[in-house]
């Protein structure tokens, strides 16, 4: 846990929630038990964590706690558990920065749309859809032209946890390749 991180590597002052899991399903046919996981991983694991780097970060007098969100947190069908899951991480986000921001920590969340992942060749997979076909259809709704990469993802993390975004706090930042929000 985090004590081992402290142990090993000092005290924590930037923390990037990232754990994330689907269990898609219609509402209809979604058993308590997807509701229950999803919202534990993705939600959950947020809390859970940023409250145990927190007395690290306030000692430290600085911190940053980035939260990965995603376009899912605007409704998404088959993905009730996933989007609610992600719009509270939207909740917790902006409640952090409010709670920590007098300690010099600031806390903010990458929303991220279609991005080529091992999750996202899953989605294909499940759907009995070649991931080809599933990336054209998704590009119907960028206007960039290209699906997300991992680095579009890494880089808006990256701007929240520079030195020079002290006064960046609260933030949602859709990285969707369209206006999204």
């Amino acid at each position: 846990g985090v004590g081992a991180v402290v142990s090993a590597l000092g005290p924590p002052t930037v923390l990037v929630n990232n754990a994330g899991i689907l269990r898609d399903r219609t509402l209809a046919r979604m058993s308590a038990a997807d509701w229950d996981l999803v919202l534990n991983v993705n939600l959950r694991s947020v809390f859970l964590m940023s409250r145990e780097v927190q007395a690290h970060m306030r000692a430290a007098g600085w911190g940053r706690i980035v939260n990965l969100s995603s376009i899912a947190a605007l409704g998404a069908i088959g993905e009730a558990n996933y989007a609610a899951a992600k719009a509270g991480v939207q909740g917790i986000t902006r409640t952090l920065a409010i709670e920590l921001g007098r300690y010099g920590i600031t806390a903010n969340a990458v929303a991220p749309g279609f991005v080529v992942t091992d999750m996202t060749r899953e989605v294909a997979e499940k759907v009995n859809m070649p991931f080809e076909e599933m990336d054209r259809e998704m590009l119907k709704t960028i206007s960039v032209g290209r699906s997300g990469q991992p680095e579009d993802i890494a880089q808006a993390v990256a701007f929240f946890v520079d030195e020079r975004s002290s006064f960046v706090t609260g933030q949602i930042l859709y990285v969707a390749g369209a206006p999204r929000g």
